[in-house]
């Protein structure tokens, strides 16, 4: 839905981008560590180079996580089955674990970081400009050891495939394999591992919940937290489009045209193609604040909106790809929550997808909160999320309410 004027909640919502996550991330990672290697492993998760790296709490270096912290690449396949180099970051807190029995491990799907490679969570981790490490940091001090992703083309060449469902899913699952190969024994193969993540993290973590059953089988998954999924991108890009969050519609062009092979550059206009460039280059808050409100009919070779561009036939194909719970299903216990006022993604998102993995069979559970906006509901999820996985670690019975969706 288009908007005329800012909101106190979208005003609140860049207000808390620019505490946890203003400006391009920089870290300190040895020369080349991002640099492709020539040959991959032969096994999805297998590592390819591994070295120490850091989590700050702040830009300042003020605070330092209490872990240990190792930044690494590693194989993993996206969404056209090719085999592709990841990086991301293991964590293991020095605090005990909470709950009973083995310190679990949690593939954490970091939200919208922008689709610069120096907006890679394992930069921003070590440079305490990773605006979700508050959520990280809940983790760390109940026990929980933690991987995050850096997703394909985040970090490393080529681009970044934003919002692409499988490749992010399988980016999550192969993250934890990595961690199990490290060598540290806190993170083994037994170990028992959950999923979690919000917004684009919410969609990945649902994608690998989705998929883990027949791409990870061996993983000993035991639920998934995914808040604010973005279920269904073509039922959602006109909402986007015009508005304040125009940026993360033209992060969605770059990453579907990337994944699927389609030339978006055909159906734009130079100053389109120029604005898609420097978007590409950029972080999260620096495009919402290049963007907010734009025009997209300006950008189009046609004069049409961005988002009818998602309707063509040579999109529209690589846009339904995306959707999640369309024909798969977890097996693992799911913990969703949305807010009925998220200003980004559409509640309706949320809900569809919880009726679709109810229908299919799936233990769902779908928190409705009322918290302003998008990044409002991000924070309302953190008491129910934590108690959810906690839950779900004790080996307690999962709740569900499908029985609410009819």
């Amino acid at each position: 839905m288009k908007r005329s004027l800012v909101t106190t909640g979208s005003m609140l919502a860049i207000s808390a981008l620019l505490v946890f996550g203003a400006g391009p991330a920089q870290a300190a990672p040895v020369p080349g560590f991002y640099d492709l290697p020539a040959v991959l492993p032969a096994n999805n998760g297998d590592l390819i180079r591994s070295e120490p790296s850091v989590f700050f709490l702040d830009p300042l270096h003020a605070v330092r996580a209490p872990a240990s912290v190792e930044r690494i690449m590693y194989k993993s396949t996206n969404s056209t089955g090719a085999p592709v180099a990841v990086t991301g970051t293991v964590l293991v807190p020095y605090a005990p674990w909470i709950g009973p029995g083995q310190r679990p491990v949690l593939g954490y799907a970091v939200g919208t970081q922008g689709l610069g490679d120096q907006c890679a969570p394992s930069r921003a981790l070590a440079a305490g400009t990773e605006y979700e490490g508050v959520f990280i940091k809940g983790l760390l001090a109940r026990g929980y050891s933690v991987v995050v992703t850096d997703y394909e083309g985040l970090g490393t060449a080529p681009k970044h495939t934003y919002m692409a469902r499988a490749s992010q899913g399988h980016a999550v699952l192969d993250g934890i394999r990595a961690a199990q190969r490290l060598g540290n024994p806190q993170i083994t193969a037994s170990t028992p591992v959950g999923l979690a993540g919000y917004s684009q993290g919410g969609g990945a973590s649902a994608s690998a919940a989705e998929l883990a059953p027949s791409y990870a089988p061996e993983l000993k998954l035991k639920g998934a937290y995914a808040g604010a999924v973005p279920s269904d991108l073509g039922a959602m890009a006109g909402s986007l489009d015009g508005g304040l969050y125009t940026a993360f519609l033209l992060y969605a062009l770059s990453g579907i045209s990337e994944s699927a092979g389609v030339d978006v550059g055909a159906y734009l206009n130079q100053a389109g193609r120029a604005k898609l460039a420097a978007t590409e280059g950029e972080c999260t808050v620096q495009s919402i604040a290049a963007s907010a409100f734009l025009d997209t009919a300006t950008l189009t070779a046609d004069g049409g909106k961005a988002s009818a561009m998602l309707a063509v036939p040579e999109f529209k194909a690589a846009v339904d790809e995306q959707k999640i719970g369309n024909g798969r299903s977890p097996k693992a216990p799911v913990y969703l929550s949305h807010s009925v006022f998220d200003d980004v993604i559409p509640y309706s998102q949320g809900k569809g997808l919880t009726e679709r993995w109810c229908a299919a069979g799936s233990s769902v559970y779908l928190d409705t909160n009322a918290a302003p906006t998008h990044v409002g509901g991000y924070a309302a999820a953190f008491p129910a999320a934590f108690a959810f996985l906690e839950r779900t670690f004790a080996g307690r019975t999962a709740l569900s309410n499908c029985w609410l969706m009819g």
